[in-house]
């Protein structure tokens, strides 16, 4: 297989690499907090940047943006370039674009409900099996229908009908409850109260843009700035795994390349996992399986490896583990388990070596030709190029400023969908009704009599009561002549 430049990633017995015809096959990096992942995580999206691989990585603590400073002169670093023996060194910085799905800190990251679909969007509203079928319901209905869902109006739009025409739905899709589309709507307002509407809507995400190279070629580093996502695990843990979705999706096979096209980073992998359904870890664990044909590598970082599934752990061909605290039976349990996962060194102890690791130390194996596991190592990290911690204000904001998107996800898009449709049809219906109600009102009949006033009502009276008297009389007067 023809390769691109390898990575270097540090020193023990001998140098370690990481070959990027197998950054496809993705990786972990685990640890103790302070330890040295995020700096590790540094020096992987730097060395994939150089030799043009586009990296996309989640900013949880807000240190990765000194990617887009060169990293200042130290005499630690001087002493740690020699012990390793990198003579090349040069501090630079790197090609960085800024995102955010609040808007807040880089160009919002949007994607429209239908994309994101009924199963990922179940779990971010943590429906109940009854409420996920009446949603699943709601999607093909909109199918059918013509309706566009973009964003949360258009959605709680088509529920509000559905529980106005219930009976209709439960006929043809089966039992639609308004006690279940109430349940459904009141999520949604959780989620609006925290932000996440500004998720949905247009323009929507474009993937390339994710996939770009600078004018020298190296790979743009995509920064999502995650500090405040990260407090809403599950919008997190969703918008992860849409990406990925979204990316297999698209994405042609591509076999085993020569370099990635693309290499995902996710900090604080837990959150991905944790309390998740059954069928959401099936989802990602064939995502994580399949992707790699599409050229895509992952890496996860949390500080354990137990935070990862066993299905999942076993698709990570490149582990590179820092050090781990044995305090209590389940910290001794994951120390047992990473040391298992590495491919055994006869002059190492792996199993003391990770709890005697010092900050920016790793045990670190990766695979080689052939795709097999390398010998594990204890190494020293080379230091990065780019500044540690985070960018100044004035440098980041410079960033954001010649960013190659501005503009183009800045401002939001609300055109027609389901929203306006089903508004303009419940407004034409109730005209409808109204025409109707007043055609059918009809106008009193008419008797052709005048209504007669009281004192009209008295004379009459006087005029029959003096005529009968007169009858009487002249009754009288015929039957008396008859007589004589």
């Amino acid at each position: 297989m023809t390769q691109a430049a390898p990575i270097l990633l540090g020193k023990g017995e001998k140098k370690q690499y990481l070959l990027p015809g197998y950054g496809n096959r993705h990786g972990l990096i685990t640890g103790a907090t302070g330890t040295g992942k995020t700096v590790t995580l540094q020096i992987l999206a730097e060395g994939f940047s150089r030799i043009g691989v586009p990296v996309f990585l989640a900013d949880v603590k807000g240190d990765l943006s000194g990617l887009c400073q060169p990293i200042s002169p130290h005499p630690k670093i001087d002493e740690r370039l020699e012990k390793i023996g990198i003579p090349d060194y040069t501090p630079q910085s790197y090609p960085l674009v800024f995102w955010d799905i609040f808007g807040d800190s880089g160009h919002p990251i949007r994607t429209t409900i239908s994309e994101m679909g009924p199963l990922l969007l179940s779990n971010l509203l943590e429906l109940t099996d009854t409420q996920e079928g009446i949603l699943n319901v709601a999607f093909k209905a909109a199918d059918e229908q013509g309706l566009l869902l973009l964003d949360f109006k258009d959605l709680r739009a088509l529920l509000n009908h559905m529980a106005q025409n219930a009976r209709e739905y439960t006929v043809e899709y089966g039992r639609v409850t308004g006690a279940s589309v109430a349940a459904i709507q009141r999520k949604l307002l959780v989620l609006e109260e925290q932000g996440a509407e500004q998720f949905f809507g247009e323009p929507a995400l474009d993937l390339n843009d994710f996939m770009r190279e600078d004018l020298s070629g190296r790979g743009i580093i995509n920064v999502l700035a995650a500090d405040k996502l990260i407090h809403k695990p599950r919008l997190y843990a969703t918008f992860l795994l849409w990406l990925l979705s979204e990316l297999f999706e698209e994405l042609p096979e591509v076999g085993d390349p020569e370099k990635p096209k693309l290499v995902f980073f996710f900090d604080e992998a837990h959150l991905l996992f944790d309390d998740a359904p059954k069928a959401l870890l099936q989802k990602v664990e064939q995502v994580v399986r399949l992707i790699r044909s599409k050229g895509i590598g992952v890496f996860f970082i949390s500080q354990n490896p137990l935070d990862i599934p066993y299905d999942v752990l076993g698709q990570l061909g490149n582990r590179i583990q820092h050090a781990l605290r044995a305090y209590t039976p389940r910290d001794q349990k994951a120390v047992r388990a990473a040391a298992q996962t590495f491919r055994a060194n006869p002059n190492l102890d792996v199993e003391t070596a990770i709890t005697q690791l010092g900050v920016g130390e790793a045990l670190i194996s990766t695979l080689q030709d052939g795709g097999i596991p390398s010998i594990v190592d204890q190494c020293l990290m080379r230091p990065p190029e780019s500044r540690i911690g985070p960018a100044d204000a004035k440098q980041r904001k410079a960033t954001f400023k010649r960013s190659p998107l501005a503009g183009k996800y800045d401002t939001a898009i609300d055109r027609e969908s389901a929203f306006e449709l089903l508004k303009a049809k419940a407004e034409k219906a109730t005209k409808a009704a109204e025409e109707k109600k007043r055609k059918a009102v009809k106008k009193p009949r008419s008797s052709g009599r005048r209504r007669k006033s009281a004192g009209q009502k008295i004379m009459d009276g006087l005029v029959r009561s003096i005529g009968y008297q007169l009858g009487r009389q002249i009754v009288r007067g015929i039957l008396g002549s008859i007589g004589r």
